[in-house]
């Protein structure tokens, strides 16, 4: 097993990795769920990794969106003990923990990063609210984790999300995320986020969506998978599993 490296070396190699990027070349993250694929991950070399939650929970059994945070801190910890690339977790809201707690748990599992997204129970939080949140989050981090800020208007009921992601981008921006994440943006909106942030944008790409360098050349810098991955290793597993009953 590998020796994780310092958590406070693994933040900075990680901001570089979203600096100084080429377009076509965006900064590519795997999403393992447990420490194998984890450790799968990086051998392959890749330079950083980003758990995703729905991967984490089906691999501990539960369904998206109701891991226990115990759980789930647990979770990151044993992938980033497993490999010495920098890990960012993707840990939903927070749980229900005031921020300094968030940061205390996630420096303690060694996360380099983490996604805080701005919905809940279906529900999105007001834009301003959120930002207050995130500015608390990176205050008490004091530069020690970079914060990636999901942004779900693409997944909710709003009349133009565009406009919705662009607004709360820029809010979430200046309450010191690092990077943005509209996840299920089209390509089309992902051009125009890109052009119009000055923050890293975040792309996610699905088996039946463009390619991460389609990706990144529409302006992403970040491509992260959710729990996409996952889902095809468990198909793998699966035919697997029929080949060996003769089914």
């Amino acid at each position: 097993m590998s020796t994780a490296a310092d958590p406070g070396d693994g933040v900075s190699r990680l901001r570089a990795l979203h600096r100084g990027r080429d377009a076509g070349d965006p900064l590519v993250l795997p999403g393992p769920w447990d420490a194998a694929s984890a450790q799968i991950f990086a051998e392959a070399g890749f330079e950083a990794l980003a758990t995703p939650s729905h991967g984490v929970a089906a691999s501990l059994g539960h369904a998206d969106g109701e891991t226990p945070a115990d759980e789930m801190f647990a979770a990151v910890a044993r992938i980033v003990r497993a490999v010495e690339v920098p890990v960012t977790a993707d840990i939903e809201r927070g749980y229900g923990l005031p921020p300094g707690r968030i940061v205390e748990r996630l420096l303690e599992a060694g996360a380099a990063g983490c996604n805080l997204e701005d919905s809940e129970g279906g529900e999105m939080a007001a834009p301003e609210r959120q930002a207050e949140f995130l500015s608390a989050v990176v205050t008490a981090a004091r530069g020690r984790l970079l914060v990636n800020a999901r942004i779900d208007s693409y997944l909710r009921d709003v009349p133009d999300p565009l406009a919705d992601a662009l607004a709360r981008a820029r809010l979430y921006a200046e309450a010191g995320a690092e990077c943005v994440y509209p996840i299920g943006a089209p390509l089309a909106d992902i051009r125009v986020l890109a052009r119009e942030l000055e923050t890293p944008v975040n792309a996610l790409a699905t088996v039946d969506g463009p390619a991460p360098r389609e990706l990144g050349a529409a302006g992403a810098r970040r491509i992260t998978f959710g729990g996409g991955l996952m889902v095809r290793a468990s198909a793998a597993v699966r035919d697997m599993a029929r080949e060996l009953r003769g089914t």
